[in-house]
């Protein structure tokens, strides 16, 4: 079974771009407290579990996989450019923006949070 989300921390984390605006700050499931949130911050959480797809031989050969990549960020001007750029090498890596998101600003904490899912199918590589 792949695993999707060190694959795309890995390509995130590779990104210049990325790297040098959110540092070490590329989590998996953890959402930071807002009051924590003083420099961009990206959150990596799968929304259901791989789905078994392409049938041969009764046996799965890729699994689906739906991800949601979270960016919270003080402006609003590094929340586009990280969203933005999440989306390029998200599709570079084989996932490409699926359904709604989220793009929104809690005044009340004065932070910005782009919210984007992420589909991808690949191939088992336990075959």
């Amino acid at each position: 079974m792949m695993d999707a989300l060190k694959r795309i921390s890995e390509a995130l984390s590779s990104d210049p771009l990325i790297a040098a605006k959110v540092e070490t700050r590329i989590k998996y499931y953890v959402y930071p407290d807002t009051a924590d949130v003083t420099k961009p911050y990206v959150v990596i959480d799968p929304l259901r579990p791989p789905v078994p797809d392409d049938y041969a031989d009764n046996d799965w050969m890729t699994e689906t996989h739906l991800i949601q990549i979270d960016v919270w960020a003080k402006t609003r001007a590094d929340k586009d450019l990280l969203g933005n750029r999440i989306q390029l090498v998200m599709k570079m890596a084989g996932f490409y923006q699926s359904g709604s998101g989220v793009d929104e600003y809690d005044k009340d904490v004065q932070i910005y949070r782009d919210g984007r899912r992420y589909l991808g199918k690949f191939y088992r590589d336990d075959l």
